[in-house]
């Protein structure tokens, strides 16, 4: 069960023990339904409020031992803001070429690149790049082919008891869902790329691991993969490890919410909409329906 879901689910008891807790005042229950209806009322919304706060407890203490992480000036804060698609198509460059070696993005496909950061055509030589295991065929025999935009991205490793043989038995974790999955999203992503220094006195760190402030407990298997130059950006952008970590930071907020665009525009255009219908409502409210209600009817009998 997600952290996500977890909320969601601690939420809803405690808004559903609110309204067994109001429904208990209506009229038409009986002395007994109602002590039973508030009692319940006040057990669902007490333990609501409880296991939110246990979960958000639980969460600051898997963090205690990290550095706190500090928030990044991004362009897409605030739900009036998009995201940069020239920074996430960067991302993706840092991605294919460094982060693609060890880590997988099994939930993105190629056509999710289409219109965001690559061309048609674009997105299909990228995908063709790639060659995918598909069949059984007529014959029953499987083969491989190149790549279509229908494909998901190929991860590096055939299976996780392969992954972890290849890094000494840590496994490395899908980038897909990164930012929501950790506490901190881009922010968290950013500052452990670039955050990498010497363990202090008194840190023991085991054959193969590294340390990271930033990292839940210092000790990382991840080493230090963004030196200066290491990509080639096709846009004759400076490589440099901030500028590598804030565009892959950025590649995978939209990997995460490839809808996040689309979600802010349409929650604007519904402000606009909902502004307009209470500008009318008003309008009709105050200047026709108010004289129609307002009006006396009086009966005059014609007197004979």
């Amino acid at each position: 069960m997600s952290s996500m879901f977890r909320r969601q689910l601690l939420r809803s008891l405690v808004v559903y023990g609110s309204q067994y807790r109001r429904l208990s005042t209506k009229q038409g229950c009986s002395r007994t339904k109602n002590i039973l209806l508030s009692t319940l009322g006040v057990i669902g919304a007490g333990a609501g409020a409880l296991l939110y706060a246990l979960e958000n407890a639980v969460e600051a203490g898997m963090y205690v031992d990290a550095a706190h992480i500090p928030h990044q000036p991004w362009t897409h804060d605030g739900w009036t803001q998009s995201l940069d698609h020239a920074s996430i198509r960067r991302g993706y460059e840092v991605y294919k070429q460094v982060c693609k070696a060890c880590h997988s993005c099994q939930y993105l496909a190629f056509r999710n690149l289409v219109g965001v950061s690559h061309t048609e055509e674009q997105a299909k030589a990228e995908a063709a790049e790639v060659t995918v295991r598909d069949g059984p065929d007529e014959t029953g025999e499987y083969f491989e082919r190149p790549g279509r935009l229908s494909d998901y991205f190929p991860g590096p490793y055939p299976n996780e008891n392969a992954a972890r043989y290849a890094n000494n038995g840590s496994y490395p974790p899908d980038l897909s869902l990164i930012v929501l999955g950790r506490h901190g999203g881009e922010d968290y992503v950013f500052s452990l790329l670039t955050g990498y220094v010497p363990a202090p006195a008194g840190v023991v760190l085991r054959e193969g691991q590294n340390y990271n402030p930033y990292f839940p407990g210092g000790a990382i298997a991840m080493g230090e993969i963004l030196e200066n130059d290491a990509v080639e950006y096709s846009d004759g952008t400076c490589a440099t490890q901030a500028q590598m970590a804030k565009d892959v930071a950025t590649f995978l907020r939209w990997a995460s919410e490839p809808e996040l665009d689309d979600r802010r525009l349409m929650s604007i255009r519904l402000c606009l909409w909902f502004t307009l219908a209470c500008a009318m409502t008003w309008f009709f409210t105050k200047h026709k329906w108010m004289s129609m209600k307002s009006r006396k009817v009086a009966y005059k009998p014609i007197s004979k």
